[in-house]
């Protein structure tokens, strides 16, 4: 079931390697829809808005363990391509005993530091009964979040997209079932919607890494010559701490946005909350695509397979363009009936300012796609400082201008929307040129 992708055709192996991340991460993120439309319809705007100011926060702690299994993900994807397979057992050593200590102290922080979030966050009084009610359960899935991104990781570095998959799949459905139970059979409010994913989410971590424990030949036994190269921790660390400062960069601007839209109340909060859910939804298959295009790279890197890096930037961006531009369209179109399926009709100011969310940043999709290849390119070439600077482009324009624009009493909160894809152009147009001017200096030989 593992795909080399040094081998056939180059956009034919790209997308069948692809799609099932694509699908994968779009089953993910039925995890958070499923929790924001229950808890929209059934509870209420102020527990709608308490779960995805937390959801926000769960991003922001997640991508570090996401950052860093991506960036060992690379490593490995570069050893497969070349065949060897004891450098791969070295860095699958490194890499787990680096994560697992990072999950560890989150998950220690997190407790610790769970009521002085509200503060930092800015969160209303009647909004954080709620928000802290859930995030006293969902911290306990931090763990498991590890168990699958590390475990996904590795089996797509190997070119197997599939397996991830069929445990989101099987741990999407159960979740669903148990919002359904916890919320409105059993009225256990937000803290049943987190039980229902924290649930969900260890029935996918334990059950990737047991799969990937008994059939991978590189895991199969390896506990028994478990070993740390102190020279394989450090080119993992150079990898992953880069890819993960990347990724933090990311989501701790949101996260500043986030304590910036909750000062606006209650109503913004809860608009934000339903939009950001749609504008993910939309986005996430070029983002995926990002991912599995890194990859390729990755192992085409590693094969020294220069024109078939070529050929895979090329048809990569035409790919990703003409997706976004069809979602843009659809998001356009859409936006009020999208809104509608988590907001009650009834509340028109909600679904007022979520509507003007989602035509800001839906007209603008193909400046995030463009930037999700740029970012899986850096990282493949071994330049993931690069992803780092786009990363601080993107992210400090948006956290800047969304406080600037939004203190201007005629712009208001539509300036905080607005941010966004400016940030994301100005980070696109330092990436192309980085890559455009310095190409040459992008070798093969350093592999």
């Amino acid at each position: 079931m593992n795909q080399d992708l040094t081998k056939g055709a180059v956009m034919p192996s790209m997308l069948r390697f692809a799609v099932p991340m694509i699908l994968g991460n779009l089953l993910q993120q039925c995890y958070n829809i499923a929790d924001t439309l229950i808890v929209g319809q059934f509870l209420g705007k102020n527990a709608l808005a308490a779960v995805g100011s937390a959801f926000t926060l769960m991003t922001f702690l997640n991508s570090i363990l996401l950052g860093l299994c991506m960036g060992s993900g690379v490593v490995f994807s570069i050893r497969f391509g070349q065949r060897d397979e004891e450098g791969l057992q070295d860095g699958i050593c490194a890499s787990f005993t680096l994560i697992g200590a990072v999950t560890l102290l989150i998950n220690v922080i997190a407790f610790l530091c769970l009521d002085k979030i509200r503060f930092f966050l800015q969160v209303p009084e009647e909004v954080w009964g709620c928000m802290r009610e859930y995030l006293a359960v969902i911290f306990f899935g931090i763990a498991a979040a590890f168990l699958y991104n590390y475990f996904a990781s590795f089996l797509r570095s190997v070119g197997n997209s599939m397996i991830p998959l069929v445990f989101l799949a099987v741990s999407t459905v159960l979740n669903i079932g148990l919002d359904l139970w916890f919320v409105i059979g059993l009225k256990r409010g937000t803290a049943g919607a987190a039980e229902a994913t924290v649930i969900a989410q260890y029935v996918s971590g334990i059950g990737i890494a047991v799969y990937s424990m008994r059939k991978c030949s590189q895991l199969r036994g390896i506990s028994r010559k478990w070993k740390l190269r102190w020279s394989c921790v450090r080119e993992i660390a150079g990898f992953s701490i880069l890819t993960c400062v990347q990724q933090s960069i990311m989501n701790l601007g949101i996260l500043m946005v986030q304590g910036l839209v909750n000062s606006f109340g209650a109503n913004v909060m809860a608009a934000f909350a339903a939009a950001v859910k749609i504008d993910d939804f939309a986005y996430m298959p070029v983002q995926d695509f990002g991912n599995a295009f890194s990859t390729f790279i990755a192992q085409n890197y590693g094969a020294r397979k220069e024109e078939r890096i070529r050929a895979g930037l090329k048809g990569a961006v035409l790919a990703s363009m003409s997706f976004c531009i069809l979602v843009s369209a659809v998001v356009w179109i859409f936006a009020r009936p999208l809104m509608v399926v988590f907001v009650g009709a009834g509340e028109q100011e909600v679904i007022r300012e979520g509507i003007r969310y989602l035509h800001i940043e839906g007209a603008f999709y193909c400046g995030i796609g463009c930037l999700f290849l740029l970012y899986g390119l850096f990282r493949a070439l071994g330049k993931p400082g690069m992803s780092v600077v786009l990363t601080i482009i993107s992210l400090g324009t948006r956290v800047v201008l969304a406080y600037v624009l939004s203190s201007v009493p005629s712009i208001g909160v539509t300036g905080i929307w607005w941010s966004v894809p400016i940030g994301w152009f100005l980070a696109d147009a330092a990436g192309g040129f980085y890559y455009i001017f310095h190409k040459k200096d992008i070798s093969l030989i350093s592999v």
